[in-house]
């Protein structure tokens, strides 16, 4: 009975922490249905803040900006991200691997405040490639940690066999190693795109003029106060962020164990 009292205890204190992190998250997708532009009170059910959003040609272009420096950026971390898992796994150099960690552990505006000034100090013009090379700086971490995750799975006896039975290093890396790390890299590079897609922060202090992302853009029109399309565009973002972050923990489940 005291067991039972604890579980249920347990259980209850998931669902309050559940219910505090994602009812505000639920208030916004209602509200971004609601027939009014004062977010004050229902009054009744629309879509045409979702017809508003998908005619402003400003927002559209800012995530057609943030699509394609999430594309970049993540495809050119799960390449360095990749070969720094397999390295990190073959070497095992404990330093190496707590630095990794630091950009996944600091805070991100301090990651964004030291690009900055990485940036300032060799006199680089930001824009829209300081912001792919910094979301590169950052996702670069999650997907050495995905790749190296996997590895810790993997049998390093196939490597050894496959070098025995005549295979190159080169085929042994592409035709064995990859095919078997193959869902912890695409999870990197899932989580690394979803990271650069609705990143703000570090965005924030490295873009430059005329270089607006779809969260900064959202951020410019909060100025204005808390729209239903404002909402329209968050709902968007958050079911881009799920669908993305669902396939990467199916695709990769020993990642979060």
């Amino acid at each position: 009975m005291h067991v039972n009292k604890i579980s249920k205890k347990i259980l209850l204190s998931g669902i309050l922490v559940y219910l505090f992190l994602y009812i505000p998250l639920l208030l916004l997708i209602v509200y971004s249905f609601n027939d009014s532009r004062i977010n004050v009170g229902w009054v009744g059910f629309t879509f045409k803040w979702y017809s508003v959003l998908f005619n402003d040609t400003q927002l559209i272009d800012a995530a057609l900006n943030s699509v394609f420096i999430a594309l970049i950026a993540s495809s050119i971390s799960v390449v360095l991200g990749t070969l720094a898992g397999v390295a990190l796994h073959k070497y095992k150099i404990p330093v190496l691997s707590g630095l990794v960690m630091i950009p996944v552990a600091a805070p991100e505006l301090l990651v964004g405040v030291s690009l900055l000034l990485f940036f300032l100090l060799i006199n680089f013009t930001l824009g829209t490639a300081s912001i792919i090379f910094a979301h590169i700086a950052f996702c670069l971490s999650f997907v050495t940690i995905s790749v190296k995750t996997r590895m810790h799975g993997m049998d390093d006896s196939l490597i050894d066999a496959a070098r025995d039975l005549g295979a190159s290093p080169t085929n042994a890396f592409f035709k064995v190693l990859i095919p078997t790390i193959l869902p912890g890299i695409i999870a990197g590079w899932l989580m690394a795109f979803t990271l650069s897609l609705d990143d703000f922060v570090i965005t924030f202090f490295t873009a430059g003029v005329g270089s607006t992302t779809l969260p900064l853009a959202i951020y410019s029109m909060l100025k204005m106060g808390v729209t239903p399309e404002v909402n329209a565009a968050s709902t968007i973002i958050i079911l881009c962020t799920l669908v993305l972050t669902s396939l990467s923990t199916k695709i990769s489940p020993q990642l979060f164990k």
